[in-house]
């Protein structure tokens, strides 16, 4: 897991990949509990991205650390039952916000064994040191 303390060590991994999360079975009951509190499996993709991109990167010692959600949000492929996925992320940008920084990442969520991910989303935190 990559730790970043600092704006400055945010800054200087622009354009890196960070590594990949573990894998994750997505199991016949996490699709059934996901459609039994949403109404739809559509977007079961996009709520993982929190869980996986957590294994990959972390914030600590700011002050204040805000998900401030995304920005683009792609589906290209179906998201099955009994398939593994992991997330891999990159830094994106790092840009001046109010009293901190938007830090902007690229999360994508891929299949094992298949041609296209199944969610690329582009997802910003605000920090402040």
């Amino acid at each position: 897991m990559r730790v970043f303390t600092r704006v400055e060590e945010l800054a200087g991994a622009v354009g890196e990949h960070l590594g990949h999360s573990d894998w994750v079975v997505v199991d016949r009951a996490r699709l059934d509990g996901f459609a039994a509190a949403t109404g739809t499996t559509d977007y079961l993709a996009l709520t993982l991205v929190p869980l996986l991109s957590a294994q990959v990167h972390d914030f600590r010692g700011f002050s204040m650390g805000v998900n401030y959600g995304c920005d683009r949000v792609r589906f290209p492929a179906p998201l099955s039952p009994g398939a593994r996925v992991r997330a891999g992320v990159e830094v994106t940008a790092v840009e001046a916000f109010g009293a901190g920084v938007q830090v902007r990442t690229t999360v994508t969520i891929e299949r094992e064994h298949a041609d296209q991910p199944v969610c690329v989303a582009e997802t910003i935190a605000y920090l402040v040191p």
